[in-house]
């Protein structure tokens, strides 16, 4: 018995081995071996042709469904068959081998095709396979280096079919790119950089942004990695599909699918840029969720508050502040909690100069700034110093700014402007020269000329003339027949005193300004505030009175050649008397006040002075914002008073 069941054991491997020699020897294994690859290879090249070719996406499923469905019939005819030298043939069984007489005789060795057909089908398997395997090294390397990892995230597609859901084709885009902001172990690239790259390559319509031009831009903003995506209907489920792919390889590291009803379209959103995080930056795993991840990233619950705030950043991108702030009014009516639009209301007042409205509704969202991701608190600060502190405390928070993103010109061009207000020009340069360095590194031109009239400025200021005109030549490429251009061009020339070129470029900047609608008035307080500038106090002088002249029951006008006649001492008493006349009119007006008050210092009487100045800052600080001239005037009267102690 025990003789039986050993003998059963014993059969029953000699089988298998039997079996695993007959498929070898009508060779199954390298015919499988051979389809398995060549079948990856035409995966590999059917993904790889899906987007660029746009053909449907079931494409790729069904190449797939039919290779796998042909796998059984390869195994079963090349089981039976074999291919020879004479052609197709039923193979042998092992039975009738036995019974055949076995003549050996001597092989010639030669390189066979199929020897030759197997390397290749290795190499290319390898090659394709070894990115993909390897994939993860390129992130663990960048997380384990200490560098940050950069990211570019392009605006999602609309696939919907659904014109009302463009809107979120930047939608999505924006709260991805606040939410991996607030990771400190990243660095992300901001709107303002994407799209001015985007806008430059004449991609006006998303669907033609292809992974390879995503990829050509994220290299051009110099990331790491960049994320494309898509926004689907399938009835009433909403599907935002995403991809993370290395700017270099043009590998996919990972693909993300988040489905859901319509209107959690901001839930959705959040739980896809939380897993993009989380895959980023796997030491916030093992640590556990970041305490941040809790906070709603677009900062409202409500799609039809963030569609409109969405509609309003793009009347703002416009320069069309007045349109963009009616509809941030529209996104807070329908959720009055939106800090993020109140935020972006605020910035928009302050461009109109009404700085009422722009304190009210920054003071509503600076109360609330614990509540917020990393980058909106930031930018939430700094625009709370512009309005409330000094150039000083902005300058603290786009230092902030550019650590998450070095590559925003916006936020040096600011850091310049901020940087000319305390009339420290010498730095302001370098804040100016690196903006347009990362428009040429880019490939675009600046958003808008002031980039090139503030870094004139800066030149003429410090006397780096031949800057200021190299810089200007550059500038007419990009912004021909200008009018800041111009008019900085005449102010150049005159300083130098080339009579000639001074004349050119003000007959020019007068026909560019008339083209746009300035008045005569309006053209004369203009030239007489750029000749005051650059040191001409005859010239700017006789083009006050010229605006007044036109405008002679105006107080502004009034007030601004008071301030000249008073600053230069050209006339001191006659523009006391012009200042006294309107005050009469506006007492409480604090640029009226500070004339006054400067001009009592003029006179030697320190203690009116510094009474009169100290009422006028008070009344700036309440109703506008810091002004650097106004600050050094105060001071100067405080020493004064301090002097007669």
């Amino acid at each position: 018995m025990f003789c039986s069941v050993n003998t059963q054991m014993s059969e029953s491997p000699n089988k298998l081995i039997r079996f695993w020699q007959e498929l070898k020897r009508r060779k199954v294994v390298s015919v499988v071996t051979t389809y398995a690859a060549t079948s990856y290879i035409i995966i590999e090249v059917t993904n790889n042709l899906v987007e660029p070719l746009s053909l449907p996406a079931w494409i790729a499923k069904l190449v797939i469904l039919l290779l796998g469905a042909g796998l059984p019939v390869v195994v079963i005819l090349s089981w039976i068959f074999d291919f020879t030298t004479q052609g197709i043939k039923k193979t042998e069984s092992f039975e009738e081998l036995e019974l055949k007489e076995v003549v050996t005789k001597p092989v010639k060795s030669k390189l066979r095709a199929s020897y030759v057909l197997n390397a290749v089908l290795i190499i290319a398997v390898i090659i394709l396979a070894y990115p993909k395997i390897f994939k993860r090294d390129t992130l663990e390397k960048l997380r384990s280096s200490g560098e940050r990892i950069s990211v570019a995230v392009m605006p999602f597609q609309n696939k919907t079919n659904d014109t009302n859901w463009d809107v979120w084709q930047d939608g999505v885009q924006d709260v991805l790119i606040t939410s991996l902001s607030n990771s400190g172990e990243l660095k992300v690239r901001q709107v303002e950089s994407i799209t001015s790259i985007i806008q430059s390559g004449g991609y006006t319509n998303y669907a033609s942004i292809t992974p390879t031009i995503a990829r050509t831009i994220s290299k051009k903003l110099d990331t790491h990695v960049f994320i494309c995506g898509s926004i689907n209907l399938a009835g009433p489920t909403l599907r935002v599909n995403a991809q993370l792919i290395d700017s270099n390889s043009d590998e996919v590291f990972k693909a993300f699918q988040i489905d859901g009803s319509t209107e959690k379209i901001l839930q959705i959103i959040d739980s896809l840029a939380l897993d993009v995080k989380n895959f980023l930056v796997i030491s916030n795993l093992k640590k556990g969720v970041s305490p941040d991840d809790y906070q709603l990233i677009a900062t409202t619950n409500s799609p039809e508050a963030y569609s409109l705030f969405l509609l309003g950043n793009k009347a703002y991108r416009n320069a069309d502040y007045f349109a963009s702030y009616k509809i941030y009014l529209q996104a807070l009516a329908v959720d009055s909690n939106f800090f993020e639009a109140a935020l972006k209301l605020s910035v928009a007042y302050y461009n109109e100069y009404l700085y009422d409205d722009a304190k009210k509704w920054c003071l509503m969202a600076y109360k609330k700034r614990d509540q917020m991701p990393l980058q909106l608190k930031i930018i939430t600060n700094r625009v709370y110093a512009i309005l409330f502190e000094t150039p000083v405390e902005e300058i603290k928070y786009l230092r902030q700014l550019q650590e998450l993103d070095d590559l925003v010109p916006s936020y040096y061009y600011s850091s310049g402007y901020a940087y000319s207000m305390l009339f420290q020009f010498a730095k302001a340069i370098p804040e100016y020269e690196k903006a347009l360095e990362i428009y040429d590194k880019s490939g675009i031109k600046p958003s808008w000329s002031f980039n090139y009239e503030q870094l004139g400025e800066a030149y003429n200021k410090t006397g780096q003339y031949k800057k200021e005109k190299k810089l200007y030549k550059k500038a007419e490429k990009d912004f021909p027949d200008n009018l800041g251009l111009t008019y900085r061009k005449w102010l150049l020339a005159t300083v130098e005193g080339d009579t000639v070129n001074a004349k050119k470029y003000l007959y020019n900047a007068i026909r560019i300004a008339k083209e746009n609608s300035w008045t005569d008035v309006n053209i004369a307080s203009q030239m007489a505030i750029g000749l005051s500038d650059i040191g001409k106090k005859d010239k700017a002088e006789e083009y006050y009175r010229k605006a007044l002249s036109l405008e002679p029951d105006k107080p502004g006008r009034m007030n601004d050649l008071a301030l000249l006649l008073i600053d230069s001492n050209r006339n001191i008493s006659e523009g006391m008397n012009l200042v006294d006349k309107v005050l009469e009119s506006e007492p409480d007006n604090y640029n009226y006040l500070h004339t006054k008050g400067w001009g009592l210092y003029k006179q030697g009487k320190y203690w009116e002075a510094l009474n009169m100045l100290q009422k006028s800052w008070d009344l700036r600080r309440e109703k506008a914002v810091y002004d650097h001239q106004a600050y050094l005037h105060l001071e100067a009267a405080k020493k004064s008073v301090a002097g007669l102690k």
